[in-house]
Protein backbone atom coordinates (compact mmCIF):
# COMPACT_ATOMS: atom_id res chain seq x y z
CA UNK A 1 0.00 0.00 0.00
CA UNK A 2 2.97 2.23 0.56
CA UNK A 3 4.83 1.73 -2.37
CA UNK A 4 1.01 2.75 -4.28
CA UNK A 5 0.94 5.40 -2.68
CA UNK A 6 4.11 6.75 -3.37
CA UNK A 7 3.78 6.25 -7.16
CA UNK A 8 0.49 7.96 -6.89
CA UNK A 9 2.05 10.92 -5.19
CA UNK A 10 5.17 10.71 -7.77
CA UNK A 11 2.69 10.78 -10.48
CA UNK A 12 0.77 13.96 -9.72
CA UNK A 13 4.25 15.80 -9.02
CA UNK A 14 5.31 14.68 -12.36
CA UNK A 15 1.97 16.01 -14.24
CA UNK A 16 2.45 19.15 -12.26
CA UNK A 17 6.45 19.80 -13.13
CA UNK A 18 5.16 19.32 -17.04
CA UNK A 19 2.72 21.74 -16.87
CA UNK A 20 4.89 24.56 -15.24
CA UNK A 21 7.83 23.23 -17.64
CA UNK A 22 6.76 22.52 -20.70
CA UNK A 23 9.85 22.38 -23.02
CA UNK A 24 12.98 23.73 -20.95
CA UNK A 25 16.53 24.02 -19.77
CA UNK A 26 18.55 25.33 -17.14
CA UNK A 27 20.59 26.70 -19.88
CA UNK A 28 18.02 29.34 -20.76
CA UNK A 29 20.69 31.68 -21.40
CA UNK A 30 22.09 29.38 -24.01
CA UNK A 31 18.61 28.45 -25.94
CA UNK A 32 17.66 32.04 -27.01
CA UNK A 33 15.33 31.60 -29.17
CA UNK A 34 13.23 29.31 -27.26
CA UNK A 35 13.38 31.91 -24.29
CA UNK A 36 11.72 34.37 -26.41
CA UNK A 37 11.45 35.43 -30.46
CA UNK A 38 12.69 38.84 -29.80
CA UNK A 39 16.20 37.33 -29.52
CA UNK A 40 16.30 36.06 -32.83
CA UNK A 41 19.48 38.06 -34.44
CA UNK A 42 20.37 40.00 -31.26
CA UNK A 43 24.22 39.42 -31.27
CA UNK A 44 25.66 42.24 -32.09
CA UNK A 45 29.61 40.95 -32.17
CA UNK A 46 27.87 38.14 -34.88
CA UNK A 47 26.13 37.68 -37.91
CA UNK A 48 24.90 33.94 -37.38
CA UNK A 49 24.53 31.20 -34.60
CA UNK A 50 24.22 28.04 -34.85
CA UNK A 51 23.23 26.00 -31.56
CA UNK A 52 22.23 22.41 -29.96
CA UNK A 53 20.76 21.45 -26.50
CA UNK A 54 20.36 18.33 -24.61
CA UNK A 55 18.47 17.33 -21.82
CA UNK A 56 17.81 14.47 -19.90
CA UNK A 57 15.75 13.95 -16.53
CA UNK A 58 14.70 11.34 -14.21
CA UNK A 59 16.81 8.44 -15.82
CA UNK A 60 17.18 7.16 -12.33
CA UNK A 61 12.79 7.47 -11.09
CA UNK A 62 11.51 6.20 -14.63
CA UNK A 63 12.48 3.45 -17.41
CA UNK A 64 11.92 5.91 -20.11
CA UNK A 65 13.64 9.08 -18.74
CA UNK A 66 12.19 13.05 -19.64
CA UNK A 67 14.82 13.62 -22.83
CA UNK A 68 14.80 16.80 -24.65
CA UNK A 69 16.77 17.45 -27.83
CA UNK A 70 16.74 21.17 -29.46
CA UNK A 71 18.57 22.52 -33.09
CA UNK A 72 18.39 25.83 -33.73
CA UNK A 73 20.09 28.87 -36.08
CA UNK A 74 19.56 32.71 -36.51
CA UNK A 75 21.23 35.13 -38.39
CA UNK A 76 21.01 38.85 -39.03
CA UNK A 77 19.74 40.72 -42.40
CA UNK A 78 20.03 44.08 -43.95
CA UNK A 79 22.58 45.15 -40.98
CA UNK A 80 24.44 46.95 -43.82
CA UNK A 81 20.91 48.83 -45.39
CA UNK A 82 19.13 49.84 -42.57
CA UNK A 83 21.24 52.94 -40.92
CA UNK A 84 20.10 52.45 -37.00
CA UNK A 85 18.75 48.74 -37.15
CA UNK A 86 18.34 45.22 -38.49
CA UNK A 87 16.51 42.74 -38.66
CA UNK A 88 16.76 38.66 -37.81
CA UNK A 89 15.59 35.80 -38.85
CA UNK A 90 15.65 32.14 -36.84
CA UNK A 91 14.50 28.42 -37.41
CA UNK A 92 14.44 26.05 -34.04
CA UNK A 93 13.38 22.41 -33.94
CA UNK A 94 12.66 20.38 -30.56
CA UNK A 95 11.77 16.95 -29.95
CA UNK A 96 11.22 15.55 -26.22
CA UNK A 97 9.58 12.28 -24.99
CA UNK A 98 9.76 9.92 -22.02
CA UNK A 99 7.78 7.27 -19.99
CA UNK A 100 6.55 3.65 -21.08
CA UNK A 101 3.84 5.12 -23.68
CA UNK A 102 6.55 6.87 -25.30
CA UNK A 103 4.64 10.15 -25.02
CA UNK A 104 6.36 12.11 -27.67
CA UNK A 105 6.37 16.04 -29.10
CA UNK A 106 8.34 17.17 -31.69
CA UNK A 107 8.37 21.07 -32.54
CA UNK A 108 9.23 23.35 -35.30
CA UNK A 109 9.43 27.15 -35.27
CA UNK A 110 10.37 30.19 -37.66
CA UNK A 111 10.88 33.26 -36.06
CA UNK A 112 11.41 36.55 -36.81
CA UNK A 113 12.45 39.98 -35.18
CA UNK A 114 13.52 43.92 -35.67
CA UNK A 115 15.73 45.81 -33.59
CA UNK A 116 16.10 49.47 -33.60
CA UNK A 117 18.66 51.15 -31.87
CA UNK A 118 17.43 54.34 -29.80
CA UNK A 119 20.40 56.94 -30.04
CA UNK A 120 23.75 55.34 -29.44
CA UNK A 121 23.35 53.43 -26.33
CA UNK A 122 19.63 51.55 -26.33
CA UNK A 123 18.40 49.17 -28.52
CA UNK A 124 14.49 47.75 -28.09
CA UNK A 125 13.66 44.31 -30.42
CA UNK A 126 10.13 43.21 -31.22
CA UNK A 127 9.73 39.23 -32.52
CA UNK A 128 7.11 36.38 -33.89
CA UNK A 129 7.32 33.19 -33.71
CA UNK A 130 5.25 30.58 -36.12
CA UNK A 131 5.12 26.94 -35.54
CA UNK A 132 3.53 23.70 -35.61
CA UNK A 133 2.93 21.20 -32.97
CA UNK A 134 3.03 17.36 -33.32
CA UNK A 135 2.27 15.26 -29.71
CA UNK A 136 2.07 11.43 -30.23
CA UNK A 137 1.43 8.34 -27.65
CA UNK A 138 1.60 4.85 -28.06
CA UNK A 139 -1.89 3.82 -26.09
CA UNK A 140 -1.07 0.16 -26.78
CA UNK A 141 1.76 0.34 -23.88
CA UNK A 142 -0.73 1.96 -21.46
CA UNK A 143 -2.45 -0.16 -18.75
CA UNK A 144 -6.04 1.17 -17.51
CA UNK A 145 -7.68 0.61 -13.97
CA UNK A 146 -10.44 -1.79 -15.80
CA UNK A 147 -7.35 -4.26 -16.78
CA UNK A 148 -7.00 -5.05 -13.07
CA UNK A 149 -8.39 -8.23 -12.24
CA UNK A 150 -7.61 -8.00 -8.90
CA UNK A 151 -3.66 -9.77 -8.83
CA UNK A 152 -2.83 -8.61 -12.29
CA UNK A 153 -3.15 -6.18 -15.58
CA UNK A 154 -5.42 -8.53 -17.89
CA UNK A 155 -4.30 -7.61 -21.36
CA UNK A 156 -7.20 -9.16 -22.74
CA UNK A 157 -9.47 -6.79 -21.04
CA UNK A 158 -10.22 -3.33 -23.41
CA UNK A 159 -6.91 -1.40 -23.70
CA UNK A 160 -8.53 1.74 -23.73
CA UNK A 161 -10.07 1.65 -20.42
CA UNK A 162 -13.13 3.56 -21.53
CA UNK A 163 -10.71 6.85 -21.62
CA UNK A 164 -12.47 7.74 -25.53
CA UNK A 165 -8.74 7.84 -26.65
CA UNK A 166 -10.03 9.57 -30.10
CA UNK A 167 -6.22 9.85 -31.61
CA UNK A 168 -3.22 9.01 -30.74
CA UNK A 169 -1.41 11.82 -32.44
CA UNK A 170 -2.29 15.37 -32.81
CA UNK A 171 -0.59 18.45 -34.55
CA UNK A 172 -1.41 22.19 -33.84
CA UNK A 173 0.08 25.75 -34.99
CA UNK A 174 1.46 27.56 -32.43
CA UNK A 175 2.68 31.67 -32.07
CA UNK A 176 4.82 33.53 -30.08
CA UNK A 177 5.52 37.15 -29.30
CA UNK A 178 8.19 39.28 -27.34
CA UNK A 179 10.15 42.44 -26.69
CA UNK A 180 13.65 42.83 -25.57
CA UNK A 181 15.52 45.93 -24.16
CA UNK A 182 19.04 46.54 -23.82
CA UNK A 183 21.16 49.49 -22.65
CA UNK A 184 24.57 49.07 -23.53
CA UNK A 185 26.08 51.64 -20.36
CA UNK A 186 29.62 51.44 -22.08
CA UNK A 187 32.24 48.92 -23.25
CA UNK A 188 32.15 47.28 -19.51
CA UNK A 189 28.92 47.19 -19.04
CA UNK A 190 25.48 45.82 -20.91
CA UNK A 191 21.71 45.02 -19.81
CA UNK A 192 19.29 43.18 -21.20
CA UNK A 193 15.40 42.50 -20.15
CA UNK A 194 12.91 41.12 -22.56
CA UNK A 195 9.15 40.00 -22.01
CA UNK A 196 7.55 37.09 -24.27
CA UNK A 197 4.01 35.67 -25.14
CA UNK A 198 4.38 31.85 -25.97
CA UNK A 199 0.74 30.00 -26.93
CA UNK A 200 -0.55 33.67 -27.93
CA UNK A 201 -3.81 31.78 -29.95
CA UNK A 202 -4.21 29.46 -27.37
CA UNK A 203 -4.05 25.67 -29.30
CA UNK A 204 -6.48 23.07 -28.39
CA UNK A 205 -3.99 19.87 -27.28
CA UNK A 206 -5.93 16.53 -26.32
CA UNK A 207 -6.05 13.14 -27.30
CA UNK A 208 -9.84 12.27 -26.19
CA UNK A 209 -12.90 12.91 -28.26
CA UNK A 210 -14.39 16.56 -27.37
CA UNK A 211 -15.91 17.59 -24.32
CA UNK A 212 -18.31 20.66 -24.02
CA UNK A 213 -17.11 21.11 -20.44
CA UNK A 214 -13.63 20.71 -20.46
CA UNK A 215 -11.21 23.39 -21.72
CA UNK A 216 -8.45 21.94 -23.57
CA UNK A 217 -6.69 24.96 -25.16
CA UNK A 218 -3.14 25.19 -24.00
CA UNK A 219 -2.82 28.61 -21.72
CA UNK A 220 -0.66 31.61 -22.29
CA UNK A 221 2.90 31.29 -21.44
CA UNK A 222 4.20 34.63 -19.98
CA UNK A 223 7.93 34.48 -19.38
CA UNK A 224 10.21 36.66 -18.36
CA UNK A 225 13.67 37.77 -18.15
CA UNK A 226 16.64 39.93 -16.78
CA UNK A 227 20.44 39.87 -17.46
CA UNK A 228 23.80 41.85 -17.91
CA UNK A 229 27.24 41.87 -18.12
CA UNK A 230 30.00 43.53 -16.83
CA UNK A 231 33.92 43.60 -17.08
CA UNK A 232 36.54 43.25 -14.14
CA UNK A 233 39.82 44.05 -16.11
CA UNK A 234 40.72 41.93 -18.99
CA UNK A 235 40.35 38.91 -16.77
CA UNK A 236 36.59 38.31 -15.88
CA UNK A 237 33.29 39.09 -17.14
CA UNK A 238 30.51 38.39 -14.67
CA UNK A 239 27.12 38.13 -16.24
CA UNK A 240 23.95 37.70 -13.65
CA UNK A 241 20.69 35.98 -15.01
CA UNK A 242 17.29 35.84 -13.82
CA UNK A 243 14.18 33.92 -15.35
CA UNK A 244 10.64 33.68 -14.38
CA UNK A 245 7.68 32.00 -16.62
CA UNK A 246 4.31 31.41 -15.61
CA UNK A 247 1.83 29.89 -17.20
CA UNK A 248 -1.87 28.24 -15.64
CA UNK A 249 -0.74 29.23 -12.45
CA UNK A 250 2.29 27.81 -11.94
CA UNK A 251 5.80 29.17 -12.37
CA UNK A 252 9.44 28.61 -12.55
CA UNK A 253 11.83 30.77 -11.19
CA UNK A 254 15.79 30.25 -12.09
CA UNK A 255 18.32 33.14 -11.42
CA UNK A 256 22.49 33.15 -11.35
CA UNK A 257 25.43 34.02 -12.81
CA UNK A 258 28.03 33.03 -15.35
CA UNK A 259 31.79 33.99 -14.97
CA UNK A 260 33.71 33.66 -18.32
CA UNK A 261 37.33 33.72 -17.05
CA UNK A 262 40.18 35.21 -20.30
CA UNK A 263 42.93 32.56 -20.35
CA UNK A 264 44.85 33.99 -22.92
CA UNK A 265 46.20 37.49 -24.20
CA UNK A 266 43.63 37.64 -27.37
CA UNK A 267 41.07 36.50 -25.53
CA UNK A 268 40.59 32.96 -27.82
CA UNK A 269 40.37 30.63 -25.08
CA UNK A 270 37.73 31.14 -22.07
CA UNK A 271 36.79 29.30 -19.17
CA UNK A 272 32.93 29.40 -17.94
CA UNK A 273 31.84 28.95 -14.88
CA UNK A 274 28.00 28.99 -13.61
CA UNK A 275 25.89 28.84 -10.88
CA UNK A 276 21.75 28.47 -10.74
CA UNK A 277 19.15 27.80 -8.58
CA UNK A 278 15.73 26.48 -9.65
CA UNK A 279 13.34 28.20 -7.28
CA UNK A 280 12.63 25.14 -4.81
CA UNK A 281 13.39 23.10 -7.33
CA UNK A 282 17.33 22.30 -7.64
CA UNK A 283 20.71 23.90 -7.32
CA UNK A 284 22.54 23.71 -10.98
CA UNK A 285 26.62 24.15 -11.28
CA UNK A 286 28.17 24.87 -14.91
CA UNK A 287 31.08 24.63 -16.68
CA UNK A 288 31.90 25.02 -20.13
CA UNK A 289 34.86 26.61 -22.44
CA UNK A 290 35.10 28.62 -25.54
CA UNK A 291 37.64 28.56 -28.41
CA UNK A 292 37.19 31.66 -30.47
CA UNK A 293 33.64 31.06 -31.75
CA UNK A 294 32.66 28.18 -30.42
CA UNK A 295 31.36 27.53 -26.97
CA UNK A 296 30.73 24.49 -25.29
CA UNK A 297 28.93 24.09 -21.42
CA UNK A 298 27.33 21.64 -19.27
CA UNK A 299 25.85 21.24 -16.37
CA UNK A 300 24.16 19.32 -13.81
CA UNK A 301 20.86 19.76 -11.53
CA UNK A 302 20.85 19.43 -8.28
CA UNK A 303 17.38 18.10 -6.78
CA UNK A 304 16.81 20.14 -4.02
CA UNK A 305 12.72 19.64 -4.25
CA UNK A 306 10.61 16.66 -2.55
CA UNK A 307 11.77 14.59 -5.58
CA UNK A 308 14.99 13.90 -3.82
CA UNK A 309 13.09 11.67 -1.61
CA UNK A 310 12.79 9.03 -5.00
CA UNK A 311 15.87 10.46 -6.76
CA UNK A 312 18.41 10.19 -4.29
CA UNK A 313 19.03 13.91 -4.84
CA UNK A 314 19.99 12.89 -8.74
CA UNK A 315 19.09 15.34 -10.96
CA UNK A 316 19.05 15.67 -14.63
CA UNK A 317 22.43 16.25 -16.57
CA UNK A 318 22.75 19.42 -19.56
CA UNK A 319 25.05 20.52 -22.46
CA UNK A 320 24.98 22.63 -25.48
CA UNK A 321 26.99 23.83 -27.60
CA UNK A 322 26.92 27.22 -30.02
CA UNK A 323 29.00 27.64 -33.23
CA UNK A 324 28.44 32.17 -34.13
CA UNK A 325 30.45 33.55 -36.58
CA UNK A 326 30.72 36.48 -39.35
CA UNK A 327 29.99 36.79 -43.26
CA UNK A 328 32.62 39.48 -43.92
CA UNK A 329 34.56 40.96 -41.21
CA UNK A 330 35.68 43.67 -43.58
CA UNK A 331 32.14 44.82 -44.68
CA UNK A 332 30.69 44.32 -41.21
CA UNK A 333 28.59 47.02 -40.00
CA UNK A 334 28.62 47.24 -36.05
CA UNK A 335 25.87 49.52 -34.44
CA UNK A 336 25.76 48.92 -30.98
CA UNK A 337 28.39 48.37 -28.76
CA UNK A 338 29.50 45.03 -26.46
CA UNK A 339 30.91 44.01 -23.85
CA UNK A 340 34.14 41.46 -24.53
CA UNK A 341 37.46 40.79 -24.12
Amino acid sequence: MKRTYKIFCLLIFFSQQLVAQELHFSQYYNSPLMVNPANTGFNPDYDYRVGGNYRNQWANIISNPYVTSHLWADAQLFTNKIETGWAGIGASLYEDGAGSANLKSTKGYVTLAYHQMLGNESLLSLGFGFGAVNKRIDKTKLTFDNQWNGKFFDSNNPIDGGENFAKTSVTYFDMQVGLNYAWFMSDKAYFNAGFSLMHVNKPSESFFTNQPLIDNSIPIRYTFFLNGNYKIGNLWILNPNLYYSNSARTSETVLGMNANRNLNSDASQQLILGLYYRNKEAIIPMIGYQINDLKFTVNYDATTSSLSNFNNRQGGYEASIIKSGVYNKGQRSIKCPTVKF
